[in-house]
């Protein structure tokens, strides 16, 4: 259900969230802009592959249940939202 972001994508978030810090005259950069802007893109996808696995997650609930349900129905979707809101609330538990 979740939308993967194209490469160009990631590196255009990349670029802005590095033109915004060069912007603050409180931040000090003790990497050349390139590697931030890797470690940028890296963050990105990291963040991306955890909710991907979010996603399969609450969609492996879903096809457990005894009753199939359509994907795309009503019911799928009311559950799925469910599924994903209780994965990322576990996550969230485990941060803290």
């Amino acid at each position: 259900m979740t939308k993967r972001l194209s490469r160009e994508k990631i590196n255009f978030l990349a670029r802005q969230v590095l033109n915004s810090l060069f912007e603050n005259d409180e931040v000090e950069f003790l990497f050349e802009p390139n590697e931030i802007r890797l470690s940028i893109v890296n963050s990105i996808e990291e963040e991306l592959k955890l909710y991907d696995l979010i996603d399969k997650k609450a969609i492996e609930k879903i096809q457990s249940q005894k009753k199939a349900i359509e994907e795309g129905s009503r019911e799928w979707e009311i559950l799925y939202r469910k599924y994903y809101n209780e994965e990322i609330s576990k996550l969230g538990k485990i941060l803290e």
